[in-house]
């Protein structure tokens, strides 16, 4: 069965936003015998619509035609700093409440969230959307329950996501759902996606929170990522910084609202999440709680399942063996 999916694109929206899960519906058409998906873009004009980076997509459809593309599988709605203007335009939202019943699955990337909201589309329904735009959307719109640290939400049949490239976490989520992890998995590998990240994942990598709000700690911090596995108790780190415990304490909590403790944890966990990845082979959960230094096997089983939202066997499970075909394609092209 081939599954219709329209994206829903309009002056000024974000090129990946449509452009991202676009490639992976047509990533898995490619890898697939037969089509799985047949894609269509609508706007507001058939023709050339410029996205706010100056590039142009070329729409098939009006969003007045919808109504002939009945029923859907999928209607995304991009984001972009278009999407201000387009929810304001009463026919886009009357046409989008009139659709709403016969698509199987309806949804947004970014900020194309507000759209959704702006129709009523998402009243009662936890949502996600790019984290600058998140404590907006909750002001504007009390209906929702807005959690802006998550990569992408399913809530009542209503599909949001974070921004740009959680467009195709999205995006894969929703190919493994109709076509199981293997071929979402090769997907991922055919666009150079590491791997196909849960929607409960934070928006952030621990890299990237140091990166952006370190301020006077980036000295440690930067010792820290270098080497999760070193002995450091408080104390030492406290040492680093030449200040005490208490005081670094307070700067962890000011700067990047963490305790020390709890961040070098973060880290730890990351490591080990990678080494369960290995191809070679994962250690076991006892092997890889003592080299990260993460207490025993059962407290390395729960900080993960706390922390990444999934067990570190159903984590391996699911993302392990994609990873390691991904190797094997790789050594054999050399």
């Amino acid at each position: 069965m081939t599954r219709h999916v329209a994206l829903l694109a309009y002056p000024d929206c974000q090129l990946l936003d449509v452009s991202g899960p676009w490639q992976v519906f047509a990533s898995a058409n490619a890898l697939s015998p037969h089509p799985l998906y047949q894609l269509t873009l609508v706007a507001d004009a058939i023709g050339p619509i410029a996205t706010n980076g100056g590039l142009a997509v070329h729409a098939t459809y009006t969003y007045r035609q919808l109504k002939h593309l009945l029923p859907l599988d999928t209607l995304l709605v991009a984001g972009g700093s278009g999407v201000m203007q387009q929810r304001d335009i009463a026919a886009v939202k009357e046409v989008l409440c009139g659709v709403a019943p016969e698509v199987r699955r309806l949804g947004s990337i970014c900020s194309g969230a507000f759209l959704l909201a702006a129709a009523g589309l998402l009243d009662g329904c936890r949502v996600t959307t790019h984290w600058r735009h998140a404590q907006q959307l909750a002001d504007e719109y009390p209906a929702l329950s807005v959690e802006p640290d998550a990569l992408y939400i399913e809530s009542r049949g209503r599909y949001t996501s974070a921004g740009i490239t959680a467009g195709i976490d999205l995006a894969l989520s929703l190919v493994e759902a109709d076509h199981g992890a293997a071929l979402a998995g090769r997907v991922a590998r055919e666009l150079v996606v590491f791997l196909h990240r849960p929607g409960g994942q934070s928006q952030f990598s621990e890299a990237l929170r140091h990166q952006q709000g370190a301020g006077p700690l980036r000295r440690l911090i930067d010792q820290l990522h270098a080497d999760p596995a070193a002995d450091y108790s408080l104390e030492r780190m406290a040492d680093v910084m030449a200040v005490t415990p208490r005081h670094l304490t307070r700067l962890f909590k000011r700067h990047l609202q963490v305790t020390p403790v709890a961040y070098l944890t973060q880290l730890r966990l990351e490591q080990a999440r990678l080494a369960l990845l290995d191809e070679r082979g994962p250690l076991s959960l006892e092997r890889l709680a003592q080299r990260w230094r993460l207490g025993g096997a059962e407290q390395l089983r729960r900080q993960f399942q706390r922390y990444y939202g999934v067990s570190p066997s159903v984590y391996r499970q699911r993302f392990a063996s994609s990873h390691a075909d991904s190797t094997l394609e790789h050594h054999s092209c050399l």
